[in-house]
């Protein structure tokens, strides 16, 4: 009891919640007022010990849900990731009381789909935060739809902080500056094929669990450096580069379909793998491939080998990944994914269409 209330103690909170406050999820406005009278309550009568209470429902309400329609109120959300910076990964969950059909995250101008456990209740998602993104503020939209087809709407904040990339200023020879102008055709060509194919979401998710690096060792250059070769300003490097010998095994970090395997003039023989829900890996450089386009690949299956083909001063790996068309750091996907992976454990949900209706 607090000066005759129960609003804060365990079941009685509970009792009033259930009976006073049916529809308080889904009034965000209502929920301020709960909560700041309460605290002021508490503040008047010294219950300072039961402030824990309201600040664990505070925090389980802050994505601000709301709904379309009748909505599902009382849905908690929470992410974890590196770091909220430009290139990095965020993973987010939601779960819900209710079973859910859909689940997607609007952020960034780009949509990023979600995928559920067997319940329908448990949903997870990957959000790339580009490596171009300016610091500040950035609404997210998790637009859902129940089993009865009613819209769901809830909406986050995630706080992009600033992040200074290292500039590199190498001496290089001038075939890896300026191209023959017979060659730009060529390039164009084959900027516009990747293009397209990052632009493509397959409806799908063909990974599973964690993602492991494809070359033993640490990488040797920084994601999202940038280069000044011969005093002429570079973009940044979009990608984790790892130095080995030249015919080292290159495996693949995750299950996926080989969408290219070609010689392209600046990465020389690539090969790109599609985990599906617009998840992609590119590796570069390679002194030959083995994997062929069309071809599904499990995780660690040999698809190349390590050398210096196309614009390289020496042999290397270099690995890039595209979520959604963000540029993000592949070490981060390690990363995030092996801290958070729970749906892909034993009993868990097979992998689900983006577009389910």
């Amino acid at each position: 009891m607090c000066n005759g209330t129960r609003i804060f103690t365990g079941r009685g909170f509970s009792t009033v919640w259930q009976s006073r406050n049916q529809n308080l999820l889904s009034d965000s406005s209502r929920l301020c007022v709960f909560v700041v009278n309460a605290v002021y309550r508490m503040t008047k009568i010294n219950c300072w010990r039961r402030l824990g209470a309201v600040t664990a429902a505070a925090l389980f309400l802050s994505g601000n849900p709301s709904s379309s329609g009748q909505g599902s109120p009382g849905i908690g959300i929470k992410q974890h990731a590196r770091s909220v910076q430009p290139g990095e990964v965020v993973w987010m969950e939601a779960r819900s009381p209710q079973p859910l059909k859909k689940l997607e995250a609007a952020a960034f101008k780009r949509v990023f789909p979600f995928y559920p456990d067997n319940t329908g209740l448990h949903w997870e998602g990957l959000i790339g935060i580009d490596l171009e993104t300016s610091p500040g503020s950035y609404t997210v939209e998790l637009l859902g739809m129940q089993d009865d087809g009613t819209a769901l709407k809830l909406t986050r904040t995630l706080t992009v902080k600033e992040k200074r990339f290292v500039t590199r200023h190498l001496k290089v020879e001038e075939k890896y500056v300026t191209p023959r102008p017979e060659l730009l055709e060529r390039i164009r060509e084959e900027s516009e094929r990747l293009r397209r194919i990052f632009a493509s979401v397959t409806p799908e998710r063909l990974w599973r669990g964690a993602f492991v690096a494809p070359v033993p060792g640490s990488p040797s250059s920084s994601f999202g450096s940038r280069s000044v070769l011969n005093d002429q300003p570079r973009s940044a490097h979009s990608g984790a580069d790892f130095h080995a010998p030249t015919g080292t095994p290159v495996k693949a970090p995750n299950a996926g379909k080989v969408v290219l395997a070609a010689e392209l003039y600046y990465s020389g023989n690539t090969v790109i793998i599609d985990h599906g829900f617009g998840l992609y890996s590119l590796f570069g450089h390679l002194s030959g491939f083995t994997a062929k386009e069309g071809e599904e690949v499990p995780r660690t299956k040999v698809i190349g080998y390590v050398g210096d083909t196309g614009r390289a001063t020496g042999p290397h790996l270099h690995w890039a990944v595209r979520l959604s068309g963000t540029r993000v750091d592949p070490l981060s996907l390690i990363a995030v994914l092996a801290a958070t992976t729970t749906t892909d454990k034993p009993g868990a949900a097979k992998p689900q269409q983006a577009n389910d209706k």
